[in-house]
């Protein structure tokens, strides 16, 4: 008889855990792919759901289409909640309902489900801040907003608050810059056709950095220019400015000044996924796990890591950490699948090696920097090039024609209109309009369940 193939089992969706399953075709091996949703999401693009200019299914990619000529591959939806490196076996909780966990067992395990969101300990900031890890968050998010600008325009006479509209984005790095210049050009351009009672311009964007910079890993001239466009453009910025604590309705700074919000977007970091700890090895300070040079774990070489969730990399004590963005994650994915192959011919694994591409990110129409690594010349665009080059790099990676051909015609649509489709208040709450009576009360957003799952996870 045939000897059964090894199995494989890949957790997480996202950009890394994909990158494995695809680059594993011809291995040899049957792969099952286990992720509580059945999407994968393109993470740089949640802020463009989140105002409007994106819809939901624009950013995201029904898993089991990506994997429809991946005929070594099945997808398993579920939770993966404990894992038994002795029995070699991952407990799966279901997503589609009750029911017994189901039990898998795997020869070679891929680990890459991502990571959540960070708060630093920061009081206020998991029950009162919205974070952009997810699609169901980033439309919320825009729902919060929209009915923010409803709430107003229906109490104008009354004089309401003009702080009810302001949005606090803590954390200036791509996400936070990038939603900041997306916002004021909302509130700027946008909405004012919408709410012609509302006097807008009253309506603040503060985007607060603990670092003396924005956009710390890029080049001083480059943060210097985003800076620059945002102050020009109305957001009110504000480096070395750390968050203390956070309420419903303010936040205090640790020099004591307090600022009122309408919506805190908290964009300051992320941390390894909470299933790192199921392996029971030590972590780094971001919860991240340590793994040999060829991105195996130490002493079980059957075991792979890849993405936000792989830390210190080498067999020494300083190994080397890889930023967590969508590109180390793709590189990672890569090599674990080429490791796995030499592994399975009996030849020796290779190290991995990152190869830098270099950093981007946009300000608003128009506005936006790329910076290309040493490797590549290290040539530096800014302004309409840095903005088109954004946007070529992002259609060629957003995962789907059809998402590609949505976004596209997106972007061109806000180009020449000034205007973004993708108003609708789409949350829980419109699931009680229709009933007869006064809707129940509607619980808020359950964060955890949002952002904690062996699913696609941020990775910049």
């Amino acid at each position: 008889m045939a000897r059964p193939r090894p199995h494989v089992a890949v957790v997480g969706a996202g950009f890394a855990g994909l990158s494995a399953v695809k680059a594993l075709r011809g291995a040899g091996v049957d792969v099952t792919l286990i992720d509580q949703r059945n999407y994968h999401t393109f993470q740089p693009l949640l802020y463009q759901v989140a105002t409007a200019g994106l819809d939901a299914g624009d950013v995201a990619h029904q898993v089991r289409d990506v994997l429809r000529n991946e005929r070594h591959a099945r997808f398993r939806m579920g939770r993966v909640v404990a894992i038994d490196l002795a029995a070699r076996t991952l407990a799966v909780e279901r997503s589609l309902g009750p029911g017994p966990r189901d039990t898998i067992g795997y020869d070679h395990l891929v680990l890459a489900p991502g990571a959540v969101y960070h708060d630093f300990g920061v009081p206020g900031v998991h029950e009162h801040a919205f974070v952009l890890k997810s699609v169901a968050e980033a439309v919320a998010l825009r729902a919060h907003l929209l009915r923010r600008f409803e709430r107003a325009a229906r109490d104008a006479s009354l004089g309401a608050p003009p702080e009810s509209l302001d949005v606090v984005l803590v954390g200036a790095g791509p996400t936070g810059v990038e939603m900041a210049g997306a916002l004021v050009e909302l509130f700027q351009r946008v909405l004012p056709r919408d709410y012609p009672e509302l006097d807008l311009s009253r309506a603040q964007v503060r985007l607060l950095e603990a670092l003396p910079h924005v956009l710390t890993p890029y080049h001083p001239a480059t943060r210097a220019y985003v800076e620059r466009v945002l102050r020009s453009r109305g957001v009110d910025v504000r480096t070395e400015s750390q968050v203390r604590a956070v309420t419903a309705d303010t936040i205090t700074l640790a020099d004591g000044t307090t600022l009122p919000h309408g919506t805190l977007v908290w964009a300051a970091g992320v941390r390894a996924h909470p299933l790192a700890e199921a392996l029971a090895v030590p972590l780094d300070r971001a919860g991240r796990i340590p793994v040999h040079d060829d991105l195996s774990l130490p002493d079980h070489p059957e075991v792979w890591v890849a993405g936000d969730v792989a830390g210190p990399v080498g067999r020494g004590p300083g190994g080397a950490t890889y930023p967590q963005v969508a590109q180390v994650a793709k590189q990672q994915g890569q090599h674990v699948a080429r490791s796995l192959r030499a592994r399975l011919a009996g030849r020796s694994t290779r190290p991995f090696h990152y190869v830098d591409l270099g950093l981007m990110a946009i300000v608003g129409r128009s506005a936006g920097v790329a910076e290309l690594s040493p490797a590549l010349g290290g040539l530096r665009f800014r302004g309409l090039l840095g903005w088109l080059a954004w946007l070529f790099i992002h259609l060629v990676h957003l995962p789907g024609h059809q998402n590609r051909l949505r976004a596209f015609i997106g972007w061109a649509f806000e180009w020449f209109t000034y205007d973004r489709h993708a108003r609708l208040i789409l949350d829980p709450l419109d699931r009680t309009l229709d009933r007869a009576g006064p809707p129940p009360p509607v619980a808020p957003v359950d964060r955890d369940a949002l952002a904690v799952s062996a699913g696609p996870q941020p990775t910049g």
